[in-house]
């Protein structure tokens, strides 16, 4: 069918209810809206779905959720793990409850048993969950940091891990087969509580996943150190962060713990931010205010479904500088690896992971450490398989994981990035370094003139509908056909192509193997030592351009930064 027959289909049907037909009705003189919401479903990617909320195959809305679910039942069906259940989880984005409790109903028809929180959960907590739970996989509706007219559907594994590419390449199978979109089997949660297939789970879950953070403490006592004089300001940004960050700051003794009170509570609007973004700034606007009235040390931000967390600190002038993920990361694994050193808690097969578009400061710290770096393309999913493989299955010590876009892992209890243990670890480091006399940006300025000025950069560029995306995939089809070799007067060393698994070296034509999964993906290693990676995003439609150079001084390094970008973009931005 094309787009206007799926769109009658839609109208016709006795299956969709009065709401959705409303909403059809009044896009339905729109051809590129009706095109738009009709030329394909929304795909289940490699972790799952993600899309604008609304009527149409290719939107989030309960139709949709209901296909996929019946798809994943399937799935979990076939490997005869029904009897283990499906943890659910949500955050406080719109029709997060309501696309929950659809999921479990199509669950429970199917005779899965399903464990669906009482309330909105971090993410984290949902991995944390399927562990505990010994559940066969977990899903978490949630568009993480994206704005507010999206949501989003994860899919994990009976690991506790985002689904693998061989476990989601099954669910898709699954989930194509399913010719007509009104062939799912759900029943009424009354029923489902009836038959005992669905069961509302809370306190407990909470206080085994709060006992188990407090394991990964490494100064336990930092707080008591600093006591009265230290002080944080917390924005749960309206998300799943509020309670599980406060409490696990409150019980390590953190006395001084502030809260943005207008971000405090769940707002589906996000009423008070351009974007509940933790990379940006202008998130902060609102604690940066109420940390200069009460002269605090520490600015911690949560995401909405709490698996990302932006830091912003005091300076000696005052003044309040927010910090990068792969600063705030970097300044994590030194902290962190530089205690177990002092305590002899090191382990001589410790393991760090980062992804590809991830610092290469982390490469210099785990040298200095002598402990192995792993890297991995981009995404969480990637760095606990990595937890999975070695630690679980093999014989090395997992340690830490972290990517540029504000995510961090420490602990193998979670298997993707988790606000909460960052949090928790991020407000100890700050108070460790403030019983020492020093602040967490001296801290930064420290490990800078130890291993080098390393700075990074991301230019983002969205394309909207169909249109945006062929754009987007002739724009990288041109530059993998290219192989340009100069950008101005900047000499290319090698290409790493991750579409064919091959690193290019430009000087002599030769080809290296690369031994990462397939994906889009054209990293470039310059001759001067700096790099820039062209991806397309797997959740939105834009496409991202990420740069990494270091230098003795920060002058210095801002200095190629910015050459890098202009040179890059002079090729790139023609192409869209």
């Amino acid at each position: 069918m094309d787009s206007f027959a799926k769109l009658n289909f839609w109208l016709e049907n006795d299956y969709f209810d009065q709401d959705t037909k409303d909403e059809l009705l009044s896009i339905k003189n729109d051809p590129k809206e009706v095109e738009d919401r009709f030329y394909k479903s929304l795909e289940f990617g490699t972790g799952g779905l993600r899309g604008i909320i609304g009527a149409g195959t290719n939107r989030m809305n309960i139709y949709t959720v209901r296909v996929a679910s019946q798809g994943l039942a399937n799935y979990i069906n076939k490997l005869g793990k029904q009897d283990k259940g499906i943890v659910i989880a949500y955050d406080s984005r719109f029709m997060s409850p309501e696309f929950s409790l659809e999921a479990a109903k199509v669950f429970c028809a199917n005779g899965i048993k399903a464990y669906l929180f009482d309330e909105l959960r971090p993410t984290p907590q949902l991995s944390f969950a399927v562990r505990y739970l010994k559940a066969a996989a977990g899903v978490v509706v949630t568009a993480s940091h994206n704005p507010k007219q999206y949501n989003g559907y994860k899919v994990y594994g009976e690991d506790g891990g985002q689904l693998s590419i061989d476990g989601s390449n099954a669910v898709i199978s699954e989930i194509n087969s399913i010719a007509d979109i009104t062939m799912v089997n759900i029943i009424s949660k009354e029923e489902a509580i009836e038959k005992g297939l669905l069961e509302i789970i809370g306190s407990k879950v909470d206080d085994a996943y709060i006992a188990m953070l407090k394991t990964l403490c490494i100064n336990s006592d930092a707080a008591e150190k600093v006591g009265d004089s230290f002080k944080i300001v917390y924005t749960p940004l309206h998300g799943s962060g509020n309670k599980p960050v406060r409490r696990i700051l409150s019980e390590n003794g953190f006395k001084n713990v502030l809260v943005v009170k207008e971000q405090e509570l769940p707002d589906s609007e996000f009423s008070t931010v351009k974007s509940p973004n933790p990379e940006e700034r202008s998130a902060f606007e609102l604690a940066i205010k109420l940390a200069s009235e009460n002269n605090v040390d520490l600015i911690v931000g949560t995401d909405p479904d709490s698996d990302r967390v932006g830091v912003v600190v005091r300076k000696n002038d005052g003044e309040y500088a927010t910090l990068t993920g792969n600063q705030t990361g970097c300044l994590l694994l030194e902290y962190m690896l530089s205690a177990m050193k002092e305590t002899g808690k090191l382990p001589s097969n410790g393991f760090v992971v980062k992804t590809i578009v991830t610092t290469e400061l982390t490469r210099a710290i785990a040298k200095y450490y002598n402990v192995e770096l792993v890297e991995v393309l981009t995404g969480f999913k990637f760095i606990g398989e990595q937890i999975k493989l070695r630690d679980e299955q093999g014989n090395q010590k997992y340690l830490f994981g972290f990517e540029e876009s504000y995510g961090y892992l420490a602990g193998t209890d979670v298997r993707d990035k988790d606000a909460v243990v960052a949090s928790m670890l991020i407000a100890e480091m700050a108070a460790y370094y403030k019983a020492k006399g020093i602040t967490l940006y001296e801290a930064l300025i420290n490990l800078f003139e130890k291993y080098g000025y390393s700075l990074e950069g991301v230019n983002s560029f969205t394309l909207e509908g169909k249109d945006g995306l062929m754009k987007i995939k002739a724009a990288m089809a041109t530059m993998r056909e290219a192989k340009y070799k100069k950008f101005g007067a900047l000499n290319v060393k090698a290409i790493r192509d991750y579409e064919k698994s091959e690193r290019y070296i430009i000087a002599d034509g030769t080809t290296e193997k690369i031994n990462l999964p397939v994906s889009d993906v054209l990293y470039y290693e310059m001759e001067d030592g700096s790099w820039f990676c062209v991806r397309p995003s797997g959740t939105e439609p834009k496409i991202k351009i990420y740069y990494g150079v270091s230098d003795k001084t920060l002058e210095l390094s801002q200095a190629r930064l910015d050459t890098l970008k202009s040179n890059v973009l002079d090729v790139i931005k023609p192409l869209l």
